[in-house]
C-alpha cells in the first residue's frame, strides 16, 4: 500500500452557529468535532497530516497543539479546492492524499481503510439518501461509470432527483491531484473552486473513478448549526450504547446515557439512567452505577455501588465500596477495598483505606485515613489556614465522633476514639479517648426572642 497524506479542512466560520467559537472546536461526545476527524485520520499511520484552518485560527491552533500534524491556513476562504491547494506545498508526490473534513466528525477507520483498498485512481465516498438536499450529486453514464459530481446549486432538475451524493470525501495521487487543483477554475453560482470538478478532469484523462459507500450515512453528516450537532450527539450516543449493550452492560434506558470519552465494562455491569461518563472510565465487573451519577476519569473496581447523583472525578475505588447518593470524590480520591463514602460526603485527594467508612455529611480533604476507621456525621478536616494546605492522617481503627473538626495538620493514633462536638488542634494518641468541649450550662430565665407585630 503506497503512503499517505491526510488533508482536514477546517477553515470554515460556521456563520449559523451563531457563536463566537470556531465551529470545528463544538464539542460533540466531549471533544472538539476536529478532533475526532484527527484521532480517526491518526488511526491510518499516515506519512503526513495538514491541517487547513482559517476563521478562529488561534484557538484552533491552541486546541490542538498536541497533535503533530502540518497547521496550514487558508486566507481568503474561496472553496474546498482552494483549500487543498494550501496544503500541496508540504505533500509527497509519491504517495496518495485523502481529503477529510474537520465539521463531519464520525467518519470512521473501517470506511477509511475500504477506500485505500478499492484500487488506483480516484476514490470517492458516496452515500445514498432519501433527501438529498444540500449535496452534491454523482452523475454517472449508462454503464454506471461516474462522469462528474455535480452541485446542487449548479443541478438540473432532472439531476436533483439523484440520490447518490457526493460526501467530499476523496482519495488521490498526489501528483494527479496536484495538476487537477491547478486547473480548477471558479466558473459557478458561487465563484468558488470546487475540489468536486477533479471528477470530470480524472474522467477525461480515462483515470478510473472507484466509490465507496460509507456503512452509516451519520458517518457523512456534517454540521452547520446546533440542530444538527445535536442531532448527530444523539445518534452516536445511541451507536455507543448499542456498542455498550452488545458488549454485556445493562443499561435501564439506552437514550438516557452520554459517554464523552472511552468507557470500558467488566461483565454485568448496571448503569442506571441519565448518567455521564467523561475522559477514560473503567467499571470493573458487577459494578452498578445510580441514576444521574457523573463519573469523570475513574476506575471502579469489582462488585462496587454507586448510588444515584454521585459524583465521582479522577478517583481511583477498589473493589466492593459502597458511594452516594449524593456523594462527591474529587481529584486524586483513593478507596480502597470494601470502603463506604455516604450521603453528602466530599473526598478530595484522600486516601481511605480498606473497610473505613464516612456515612453522612462529611469533607475529608487531603488525608491519609487507615483501614476500618469509622467517621462520624458532620466531621470536617480543617485543611486550609487561608494560605496553605496541610494534611490529616487518621490511622487504623480509630473512631471519629460526630460533628468533629480535625485542624491539620494533625495525627490521631491508631485505635484512638475522638469525642463528638470535639475540635483537635494536637495529635490525639493511640488506644485513648481524647475530646474537647465547652462547660455545657443553662441559663436560667432565658426567654426566646419574639416576632413583632405588625
Amino acid at each position: 500500500m503506497s503512503l499517505l497524506n491526510i488533508v482536514i479542512l477546517a477553515a470554515g466560520k460556521g456563520t449559523r452557529m451563531y457563536s463566537d467559537k470556531p465551529k470545528v472546536l463544538h464539542q460533540l461526545a466531549g471533544k472538539p468535532l476536529v478532533q475526532h476527524v484527527l484521532d480517526c485520520a491518526t488511526s491510518l499511520n499516515p506519512q503526513q497530516v495538514c491541517l487547513v484552518y482559517g476563521h478562529g485560527g488561534e484557538a484552533v491552533l491552541e486546541a490542538l497543539q498536541q497533535y503533530s500534524a502540518k497547521f496550514v491556513i487558508q486566507e481568503p476562504q474561496l472553496g474546498t479546492g482552494h483549500a487543498v491547494q494550501q496544503a500541496m506545498p508540504y505533500l509527497h508526490d509519491s504517495s496518495r492524499t485523502l481529503v477529510l473534513y474537520g465539521d463531519v466528525p464520525l467518519i470512521q477507520h473501517n470506511t477509511l481503510h475500504q477506500m485505500q483498498q478499492a484500487g488506483e485512481g480516484l476514490v470517492l465516498l458516496t452515500v445514498n439518501l432519501d433527501n438529498p438536499t444540500g449535496y452534491g450529486r454523482i452523475v454517472r453514464d449508462a454503464q454506471g461509470d461516474v462522469l462528474r459530481i455535480v452541485e446542487e446549486k449548479d443541478a438540473t432538475t432532472e439531476q436533483r432527483e439523484i440520490r447518490e451524493v457526493n460526501t467530499g470525501i476523496l482519495l488521490a495521487p498526489t501528483e494527479k491531484l496536484r495538476a487537477w487543483l491547478a486547473n480548477l477554475g471558479n466558473n459557478n453560482a458561487q465563484g468558488e473552486y470546487y475540489l468536486t470538478d477533479i471528477v470530470a478532469m480524472a474522467v477525461q484523462q480515462g483515470i478510473a473513478v472507484h466509490t465507496v459507500q460509507a456503512a452509516h450515512h451519520w458517518e457523512v453528516e456534517g454540521i452547520n448549526n446546533k440542530v444538527q450537532l445535536a442531532g448527530l450527539e444523539r445518534i452516536w450516543q445511541q451507536t455507543l450504547a448499542g456498542k455498550l449493550m452488545t458488549q454485556g452492560v445493562t443499561l435501564a434506558d439506552p437514550a438516557r446515557i452520554d459517554v464523552r470519552g472511552t468507557l470500558v465494562c467488566g461483565r454485568d455491569v448496571e448503569i442506571d439512567v441519565g448518567c455521564i461518563f467523561e475522559g477514560e472510565v473503567k467499571l470493573g465487573d458487577r459494578v452498578r452505577v445510580g441514576a444521574y451519577s457523573i463519573i469523570r476519569n475513574a476506575m471502579v473496581a469489582r462488585d462496587t455501588h454507586i448510588a444515584p447523583h454521585s459524583h465521582i472525578d479522577d478517583s481511583e475505588i477498589g473493589a466492593n465500596c459502597r458511594i452516594g447518593p449524593y456523594a462527591r470524590l474529587r481529584p486524586g480520591t483513593k478507596l480502597h477495598d470494601d470502603a463506604h463514602v455516604g450521603n453528602f460526603v466530599e473526598i478530595k485527594n484522600s486516601e481511605i483505606g480498606q473497610g473505613s467508612k464516612a456515612n453522612h455529611l462529611s469533607y475529608i480533604g487531603d488525608s491519609t485515613v487507615g483501614s476500618r476507621v469509622n467517621i462520624g456525621a458532620g466531621t470536617i478536616t480543617c485543611n486550609y489556614d487561608g494560605a496553605n494546605k496541610f494534611r490529616t492522617v487518621i490511622e487504623d481503627d480509630a473512631f471519629i465522633g460526630s460533628d468533629t473538626q480535625l485542624v491539620a495538620p494533625v495525627k490521631v493514633g491508631k485505635g484512638a476514639t475522638i469525642g463528638a462536638g470535639s475540635t483537635i488542634t494536637r495529635d490525639a494518641p493511640a488506644g485513648e479517648l481524647t475530646l474537647s468541649r465547652s462547660k455545657q450550662m443553662t441559663i436560667a430565665g432565658w426567654k426566646r426572642p419574639q416576632k413583632g407585630k405588625k
